[in-house]
């Protein structure tokens, strides 16, 4: 199959003006990082964290010099109640207010299960499963004691839905995520909480590319319907909608960002 070109990038409509957000592993090239620029670009103040604290103070600098003090960072390991607590406070005390939280931070790798070990099973449920739980638990808390309403966005994966050899782990761990958007969204809306995931397939970024073998990374591009893969800043453009006005109808829905089905 002959890959579809990418589309040209889409400008800022300012659908976050005035929204404060915090983004967790938003350092570097992948759809944390598009994220923070994208919600930038749509008029957000956004906090950024990530536990690689030398890509997230030059990532924040970056940004800085295009967009000023609407960007701040702290490190934070979501697998760190004490850290996550931290960075939702300290949020607070740069705005004043919390408006949307992105879950992004997960952790993936390839082994066969018969050779798992129970480290490599819990670390990744730990960061990518139990991470984002402690990221919604604090995000609620806020959110109800406002009374100003909120949106969170998690990110899963289509992997989650389909098998994928060597996956077992994070398959389960982003299934695990989609559960848990599910029933968080149904506690969260009688306090106008909003609660959705986007379940990307394929969006390049360096550290997919060092973690994944050029074969598989070549077999699974081919599988996509466009025949390639998506930019980071095409699976930022639906959390962007996700956490908009736009989807204000919207709670406990999963949206696929692939170009092929399940």
């Amino acid at each position: 199959m002959t890959g579809v070109e990418s589309p040209a990038y889409v400008p800022g409509h300012g659908l976050l003006k005035g929204r404060t957000a915090v983004i967790t592993a938003a350092a570097g090239a992948g759809i944390g990082g598009a994220t923070a620029r994208r919600f930038l670009e749509e008029g957000a103040r956004v906090l950024i964290s990530d536990t690689h604290v030398g890509r997230l103070k030059e990532y924040e600098a970056e940004l800085a010099g295009e967009f000023g003090a609407a960007v701040a960072a702290l490190p934070c390991d979501v697998t760190d109640e004490a850290q996550v607590h931290a960075l939702f406070e300290a949020a607070l005390a740069l705005h004043g207010r919390l408006d949307v939280v992105v879950n992004n931070a997960g952790l993936g790798g390839t082994s066969d299960l018969v050779e798992m070990t129970d480290e490599q099973w819990s670390r990744v449920l730990d960061v990518t499963l139990n991470g984002t739980f402690r990221c919604v638990r604090a995000a609620l808390r806020l959110f109800r004691a406002s009374g100003d309403g909120g949106v969170i966005v998690n990110n899963a994966s289509v992997v989650g839905w389909r098998a994928q050899a060597g996956q077992a782990h994070y398959a389960a761990a982003k299934a695990g995520v989609m559960a848990l958007t599910r029933c968080a969204a149904l506690e969260a809306a009688e306090f106008g909480v909003r609660i959705n995931a986007v379940s990307p397939s394929l969006a390049m970024h360096p550290h997919l590319v060092k973690v994944t073998s050029p074969e598989l990374l070549a077999e699974l591009t081919e599988r996509e319907a466009f025949g390639r893969y998506a930019e980071p800043w095409e699976v930022a453009n639906v959390i962007v909608f996700l956490a908009s006005g736009y989807s204000s109808y919207m709670t406990g829905e999963v949206v696929s960002v692939s170009s092929r089905h399940p």
